[in-house]
């Protein structure tokens, strides 16, 4: 594969526009976000909150993640926000000072200042008109930093509540500024449909800046999200409600070029970090597979399936995904067995299992620092997706990794600390805001 650079003015000048600055010290998160230098103090968690558990409320619980410190590896702060709203993903804005997080199933938007005292955050904002604002997306999912703005993918629309959705766009003070529909059959927006389908669908968003592309996804709609996982699994209707698409952006318009067939329900998009390296990853939920995105020599993009995720025979549910800074290697977790796998990437179109370990009865989430020597891992998937009885593990889990070997460092149970589900993970950090540790952690030590 040749790695291609775009020569034509109009997009050159746009990409020269948004110049990146230093890339953020958590791998999966967008290259506009300012970078944690070295080791991250705080790990916040989006955290769903479940009946008869606590407060029951969802709430953004902080983990002390600096080794220095005397509290390392406990929780030092819970922020509840009221009821519970079906608590899912988080993003940061790019100046890392805000910390947005969306409730699936109230369509909230709960915007956390994590700058004024990374320690504590504070709630600083919350959205309750993302439906009427967007034109009635509805399931706010993945919050994606560019300059200036926070792009939200949609999981469904309020009119069937099925799987035709968008993107909307907020600037960073939380003021809407634009929906960007998913292309469909009926309607490509100007789109190219280069296989079978044009679904709609969309889940994750992420962005190549150097090809000026942006790529979303296409899981599933709020109507699956809320059902039984069993029963769900049971419903031949519901089982085809599933996207088998990816699309291709024009970054700076916004506006939607290429729509790839990507069969089984792709979900996270990881893009490769060099410039010079044209591709991006994602994995397929149902066919559990690992499929390459890239930019071909024809300066068109492509996708095709590189590896099988475990035995897709059994669908082990591949779920988050983590590159590695130096796009070398892939965590990628698998719900049912709650296994990790580490892949080799190195060659993308070639790629290969090396590692694989069970983390627990489930898993779902991974974020890894950007040395590469910190994997963190959490548990929950959606509150009725999630397993039952004692393989209803709620977890933070923090290993080191040296390449060959996976060294449990601590696990957080958040049942038994009465916190609920612990879904995704975002770090923090105190030398962001140019400040020193906060007397609570002096005294601590004392």
């Amino acid at each position: 594969m040749r790695k291609l650079f775009f020569s034509t003015g109009l997009v050159m000048a746009a990409t020269m526009a948004w110049t990146l600055p230093a890339q953020a010290d958590e791998t999966c998160m967008s290259p506009y976000i300012a970078k944690i230098q070295g080791q991250e103090d705080y790990v916040y968690v989006w955290t769903l909150g479940v009946e008869n558990i606590g407060d029951e409320q969802d709430k953004l619980v902080t983990i002390d993640a600096n080794p220095d410190s005397a509290t390392y590896g406990s929780v030092v702060s819970v922020l509840s926000v009221g009821g519970r709203n079906e608590a899912h993903h988080s993003g940061l804005s790019d100046d890392r000072k805000y910390l947005w997080a969306g409730g699936l199933d109230s369509n909230k938007i709960f915007v956390f200042d994590i700058h004024s005292n990374p320690r504590q955050p504070t709630l600083h904002k919350v959205i309750t008109d993302f439906v009427e604002k967007t034109g009635g997306m509805v399931g706010p999912h993945t919050f994606y930093a560019l300059p200036g703005r926070i792009m939200i993918s949609a999981l469904s629309n309020n009119v069937d509540h099925g799987g035709r959705t968008g993107l909307a766009e907020y600037n960073n003070n939380g003021e809407f500024v634009a929906s960007h529909w998913m292309p469909t059959d009926e309607d490509l927006r100007g789109a190219v449909k280069t296989g079978q389908h044009a679904d709609g669908y969309g889940y994750d968003v992420r962005v190549k800046a150097e090809s000026n592309v942006m790529l979303t996804s296409s899981f599933t709609g709020w109507s699956n999200y809320m059902m039984d996982f069993g029963q769900m699994l049971q419903d031949s209707e519901a089982m085809t409600r599933f996207g088998n698409t990816m699309v291709v952006w024009n970054m700076h318009e916004r506006t939607p070029i290429k729509v790839l067939d990507v069969p089984g329900a792709p979900l996270e998009i990881r893009c490769a970090w060099d410039p010079e390296h044209r591709y991006c990853f994602t994995t397929t939920a149902l066919t559990s597979q690992l499929w390459l995105l890239y930019e071909g020599e024809d300066g068109e993009w492509h996708g095709e399936a590189v590896a099988d995720v475990g035995d897709p025979s059994s669908i082990p549910l591949p779920v988050d995904i983590s590159i590695t800074a130096d796009d070398t290697g892939l965590w990628i977790n698998t719900f049912m067995d709650g296994k990790t796998r580490y892949f080799d990437i190195s060659d993308p179109r070639n790629s290969k299992q090396v590692f694989e370990e069970a983390i627990g009865s489930q898993v779902n989430m991974v974020s890894q620092s950007w040395d590469g020597e910190r994997v963190y891992f959490s548990s929950s998937l959606l509150n009725n997706w999630d397993k039952t009885g004692e393989a209803d593990e709620q977890y933070v889990k923090l290993y080191h990794w040296d390449g060959e070997k996976l060294d449990h460092q601590w696990t957080i149970d958040f049942y038994a600390e009465k916190l609920g589900r612990s879904h995704q993970m975002r770090f923090g950090a105190y030398a962001l805001y140019g400040k020193r540790p906060s007397d609570d952690r002096v005294a601590s030590a004392e």
